[in-house]
């Protein structure tokens, strides 16, 4: 089988440490998210600069990502109940998906803004020193708060925050486009504000598909680990004769294991059951992210033929 695409390290924080941390780390970006989209809007509307506003526009859905993400974490470190044995961690993974949306609608409406400029007569937008300072200004606490969710994603082992700085990150793409534009705009080429902002929203829907992408993985089970790598750690095990139905499944910090396990059929069950938590022993110390592994005892497939053939 192929590796997998490694995953990002488990979490150092303890799981009631993780939701705290996490819900802090995305209050901040929300107020810095929130100046940055305010500032943006303001002076776009102000200059009538279309490049900047719809810039503003995307700053702004960073804001309602970030209150998306609260709620969904919130809801996600609920302990597992009679009707969510498994937890409330994918509530998380879904927040994660409300924010690919947010995406695909801002970028609709920057492409209709867009449209609007280069097919309507609007006068040419004022562009002056200001319009720089505000941009560069911008995409400073832009960088600064890529660096910060990226670091505290990792660290944490929260995709939210990575799709929140994936999401951040388009801006850093869009602001240079921006100031690209308002330099040809002051050198004499209009027509670059509006397709700035068309660039602009294919920025944006490049990174809604990356986040949808690594979401649709989380809730459709896609496997975690490699088998082979399973296996090999299974196979370590003293009087194990092989393994079978290898199944994963889960986000970076929570993994779900199930797996069969053959042992010779004349071994008492006891013994072969005391083997089978030394299995899931090394299988957890191995991989600190799997949080429970089921392990199944059977004799190996020749043993159970000859039992059926002689039954």
């Amino acid at each position: 089988m192929t590796p997998l695409t490694p995953r990002p390290a488990v979490p150092d924080a303890p799981p009631a440490d993780r939701h705290g941390a996490v819900v802090r780390v995305l209050f901040r970006v929300l107020l810095l998210n929130l100046v940055v989209a305010g500032a943006k809007l303001a002076f776009g509307y102000a200059t009538g600069t279309v490049s900047i506003l719809s810039d503003g526009f995307h700053s702004l859905t960073d804001g309602s990502s970030n209150v998306v993400a609260l709620v969904g974490t919130r809801i996600a470190r609920r302990p597992p109940d009679e009707d969510h044995p498994y937890g409330h961690r994918k509530y998380e993974t879904m927040a994660a998906v409300v924010i690919a949306v947010f995406l695909a609608l801002v970028m609709v409406e920057v492409l209709r803004t867009a449209a609007h400029r280069l097919l309507g007569s609007a006068p040419a937008p004022h562009v002056g020193l200001a319009s720089f300072l505000v941009m560069l200004g911008t995409l400073g606490v832009n960088v600064w708060v890529v660096r910060y969710e990226r670091r505290e994603g990792a660290r944490l082992g929260s995709e939210v925050l990575r799709a929140d700085a994936m999401h951040t990150q388009s801006d850093l793409l869009t602001s240079l486009a921006v100031i690209g534009a308002l330099a040809g705009t002051r050198a004499g080429y209009p027509i670059l504000d509006p397709l700035a902002a068309g660039l602009v929203a294919v920025f944006i829907g490049h990174a809604g598909y990356q986040i949808a992408l690594e979401a649709s993985r989380i809730l459709g089970d896609q496997a975690v680990f490699s088998r082979d790598d399973l296996r090999e750690v299974v196979m370590g095990v003293s009087d194990v004769l092989g393994c079978e139905k290898i199944r994963t499944r889960g986000s970076a910090d929570q993994v779900f294991l199930d797996m069969h396990v053959w042992f010779p059929g004349t071994m008492p069950l006891d013994r072969a059951h005391e083997l089978s938590h030394v299995v899931k022993d090394r299988l957890m110390a191995r991989y600190p992210q799997i949080v429970d592994a089921i392990i199944h005892i059977e004799p190996p497939p020749r043993e159970r033929e000859g039992a059926d053939d002689e039954g």
